[in-house]
């Protein structure tokens, strides 16, 4: 079921998605980046194929981990949360500002290629899906009216041929999954992230939310499946990377691991054992976020870059994934 464009009876998409994504990201950005560390071979690819010198975007980069793949290459990360662009930012040699996909700050037709993983599923309407592709697509230098072009990774992108945007989004068809999502679903799903053992003030920030906003929630859980065990299937804390052929580590999940001693320090201690200075422990806490997703069908994804002004240059499914390569044409 698609969200309504626009009603009075709905909150408006920014409204959703603030809530339903970017306060959810705001809040779980250090126990989500410690699940998100090794590049999915294909976007790994894409950048080591850029040329020596290019310059180009990671729309959505999360915690960076896609800055650094290529160190002939130079990448401008952008991110919606200010909590994971504090994180992305770590990285040498690399900027990354505060942005939202829609409204990206970087002048048109100057950058040689452009990556944005996991990033556009996270828009409530078609029209706001296409707008971020355009937006992306809008900063690369164009190409050429070309047809004919497939099989891009085969070769490095030639300099002078137009910048190359590569995009994945999460996909409908996903039966081989631990979620079973397949078609016939609802595309339009709300998925749970759960984070265990660190207190309150760690996890949601501090302070209850006022009526008004808690009745804006209870609202959005109309596009959410009525039966979220059976309609979303787990997320949990686990990596999307587990389905890259990425596995993490159960060291780096903090579902499932004793807190470091930095983190006893600075939240207090999950209820097993005693706080290092011997006072009460603090009791575990288990919090649930649930994430707004659009699921992709078949060919839906090059139907949206072709609305955004985009040519396919070549497109495929990947482990529950739909992605695409798209370049900017000017008739």
């Amino acid at each position: 079921m698609e969200l309504p464009e626009a009603s009075l009876h709905l909150p408006i998409p920014e409204a959703y998605e603030a809530e339903h994504v970017h306060h959810v990201y705001e809040q779980i950005a250090g126990h989500f980046s410690s699940t998100r560390y090794k590049p999915w071979p294909m976007v790994e690819s894409f950048l080591k194929m850029q040329p020596d010198g290019s310059v180009g975007l990671d729309v959505g980069c999360g915690n960076g981990k896609y800055l650094t793949v290529n160190p002939k290459i130079f990448i401008l990360g952008s991110d919606r949360s200010p909590a994971l662009t504090k994180i992305a930012s770590q990285h040498d040699h690399h900027s990354v500002v505060v942005a939202d996909a829609l409204l990206l700050p970087h002048p048109h037709s100057r950058f040689d290629f452009a990556i944005s993983v996991a990033v556009i599923h996270h828009l409530s309407t078609a029209s706001r899906r296409v707008m971020a592709i355009k937006t992306i697509l809008d900063a690369l230098k164009p190409s050429g009216n070309t047809s004919g072009m497939h099989g891009c990774l085969e070769k490095e992108t030639k300099p002078g041929s137009g910048g190359r945007a590569l995009i994945y989004v999460w996909a409908l068809e996903q039966r081989g999954s631990r979620r079973g999502w397949d078609e016939g679903c609802e595309q339009d799903v709300m998925v749970p992230w759960v984070t265990k053992g660190e207190p309150n003030s760690a996890i949601h920030g501090t302070g209850n939310k006022s009526r008004k906003e808690t009745g804006l929630k209870r609202r959005g859980k109309r596009y959410a499946p009525k039966d979220a065990s059976q309609r979303t299937g787990r997320e949990d804390s686990r990596s999307e990377s587990e389905d890259m052929k990425s596995t993490v580590p159960p060291s780096t999940d903090r579902t499932e691991q004793e807190p470091s001693t930095e983190a006893i320090r600075e939240f207090g201690t999950p209820k097993g054992g005693p706080s290092p200075d011997g006072r009460e422990k603090s009791a575990e806490v288990t919090k649930t976020f649930q994430r707004y997703y659009h699921l992709y069908r078949s060919g839906e994804l090059e139907r949206d870059v072709v609305m955004a002004g985009g040519r396919v240059v070549d497109s495929g499914y990947e482990r529950d994934n739909w992605w695409v390569i798209a370049t900017r044409v000017i008739e």
